[in-house]
């Protein structure tokens, strides 16, 4: 397994972009991968490494990182440790990363001549929130073929749409906290999240982006999901009528798995992701 960990990209915001990827030495080309992880995630985060290797062995390039303010540093991966870059995160900087990250992929010639990386197959995954920043890139960029997202947030402003009240005091204090229930931390969002949503929503609403949307596109969602539930999926598949929806019974948020994921084999819920993504990307590449 060749693998590139924790590589540096400066980010358009100011803040480094941790980078990995995983890949096997191979004569064909490969296609890539490029995963962005979720709300109050990291790309360390439980099995996503485990996830990464068996796209790697099934012969795919699959490329994870840190969006550059989701609280964790470089020299502290796994832990939040700065809850001020959290709360300073927005919608546009996390698509500004996903960029930065696509961008280094596309012009890496000689990373993608030594170990044939398939620049010309890019397909983008989104876990959670990660989601509808997968969707909006590939609407962005015509050098992604294609989407999928996993356990998917329908639309980025769907936690406040419906709480005046809590906005405006959010206004107020220009701050609120949510709690971290494996961390127990109190995490601050500051306004600006919000005003970054309003001043941005035409190219921020999932609604607007799969309106026209052509791409091949896989929405993969539990059935037992506490956290997104399946109204988020219906949604999507309601907008997108051409994606096709893949239910995993009982499967919840993380597909089975808890943080730090112990033990080397995958649980049931996350195998039937994987297969289900390798069975949707090799019909497509196929085309």
């Amino acid at each position: 397994m060749n693998q590139i960990n924790n590589h540096l990209l400066q980010g358009k915001n100011g803040k480094p972009i941790p980078v990995d990827v995983y890949w096997e030495t191979s004569e064909k080309p490969l296609p890539i991968l490029l995963f962005a992880h979720g709300f109050k995630g990291f790309k360390d985060w439980g099995h996503w490494e485990q996830i990464a290797k068996e796209f790697a062995a099934a012969g795919y390039c699959f490329v994870k990182f840190n969006f550059s303010h989701n609280g964790t540093r470089p020299d502290d991966l796994l832990n939040f440790a700065d809850l001020e870059a959290f709360g300073q995160n927005n919608y546009s900087k996390e698509l500004d990363d996903f960029q930065t990250v696509l961008d280094w992929l596309l012009e890496a010639k000689e990373l993608q001549q030594k170990n044939n990386w398939d620049v010309a197959h890019i397909t983008s995954i989104g876990h959670s929130r990660g989601g509808p920043i997968a969707l909006i890139a590939a609407k962005e960029n015509a050098c992604i073929q294609q989407v999928i997202t996993w356990a998917g947030v329908h639309e980025l402003n769907y936690a406040w749409k419906k709480a005046a009240g809590q906005v405006e005091a959010w206004k107020k204090e220009g701050v609120y906290y949510v709690m971290n229930g494996r961390t127990k931390q109190n995490m601050p969002l500051y306004y600006q999240l919000f005003e970054d949503y309003q001043n941005n929503e035409t190219r921020l609403s999932i609604k607007n982006t799969l309106k026209d949307f052509d791409k091949p596109y896989l929405i993969v969602h539990g059935n037992a999901d506490p956290a997104v539930p399946m109204d988020s999926a219906n949604y999507l598949a309601e907008h997108a009528p051409h994606a096709k929806l893949h239910i995993i019974d009982g499967a919840n948020h993380v597909f089975g798995v808890r943080h730090p994921f112990v033990g080397e084999d995958l649980p049931l819920h996350t195998k039937e992701l994987i297969q289900e993504c390798l069975s949707f990307m090799k019909k497509k590449h196929k085309k």
